[in-house]
């Protein structure tokens, strides 16, 4: 059977000489792994389609087995991003988050939207790293984490100052500051901004500046999450830590590229 799908390329890998296993994640039928037959060969048509980040239409013989990818119309390349050493950075962290979040082939819409999303923010060359902090956080439920932001997670308070509390898995209000002595504090602008990343869509946010000391505050709230709670750690998170240590080497890089 012939299906047609709105899909993103998450990852490939060699199969043969001239093969390719690709994963994608589609809107209709989840995240599928499919085979592309003469896909490493220059001149094939399954070349452009088979790359990581792709967004296209993609028509699946399904089989008994692994489908077979025959054919497939360019939404968008993505090519911006990677043309971009920071841009392919953050797209692979979370085109990996996304991967090793997603269990079984049942269709989730509304993650498919979220990478959509994101990776077209990366395009238009919106911050790749508060992006990312986007996805991290919206994600969560996926991971099976529900943290409690809009209100205090233990009295129910809507007012006052609050904190993160890793044991709650969300903010404490500062009249239950006590049942927790690993808080952390909050401004009321990090409360937002948290409560932000968390609940609205990444298309309806704009173009968000953020300081790079704020996004390290958050994002080490988020990455303890998923170290502690779920028990992840990504490849592609290695390799991002290493660039935001040394900026300017990798800015170095990205210019040496582009002048060649």
């Amino acid at each position: 059977m012939l299906q047609k799908v709105e899909g993103i390329v998450l990852r490939t890998s060699s199969y043969g000489e001239s093969d390719k296993i690709v994963t994608i994640f589609s809107r209709e039928l989840g995240k599928r792994a499919v085979m592309a037959r003469g896909a490493k060969k220059p001149t094939s048509r399954l070349t452009s389609i088979s790359q990581p980040f792709t967004y296209a239409y993609f028509l699946i013989q399904q089989g008994r087995g692994m489908g077979t990818l025959q054919q497939g119309e360019i939404i968008d390349s993505m090519r911006s991003i990677r043309e971009d050493i920071f841009g392919t950075a953050y797209a692979s962290f979370i085109m990996e988050l996304t991967d090793r979040l997603i269990e079984g082939e049942a269709p989730q819409p509304h993650l498919f939207t979220i990478l959509q999303q994101a990776l077209q923010a990366i395009s238009e060359e919106y911050d790749p790293e508060a992006i990312s902090l986007f996805v991290e956080w919206k994600l969560l439920p996926t991971a099976g984490i529900h943290p409690v932001l809009h209100q205090c997670s233990n009295c129910g308070a809507t007012d006052g100052e609050f904190a993160f509390s890793f044991s709650q898995i969300g903010f404490l209000c500062h009249r239950c500051f006590s049942i927790d002595p690993y808080i952390i504090r909050l401004t009321p602008s990090q409360v937002k901004l948290i409560r932000t990343f968390y609940t609205v869509p990444i298309e309806q946010v704009g173009r968000l500046t953020l300081k790079k000391e704020t996004k390290g505050f958050i994002k080490k709230i988020i990455r303890t999450i998923y170290s502690e709670q779920v028990g992840l750690r990504l490849k592609s998170q290695g390799f991002l830590d290493q660039m935001e240590k040394t900026p300017e080497f990798f800015s170095a890089k990205k210019e040496t590229s582009s002048e060649e």
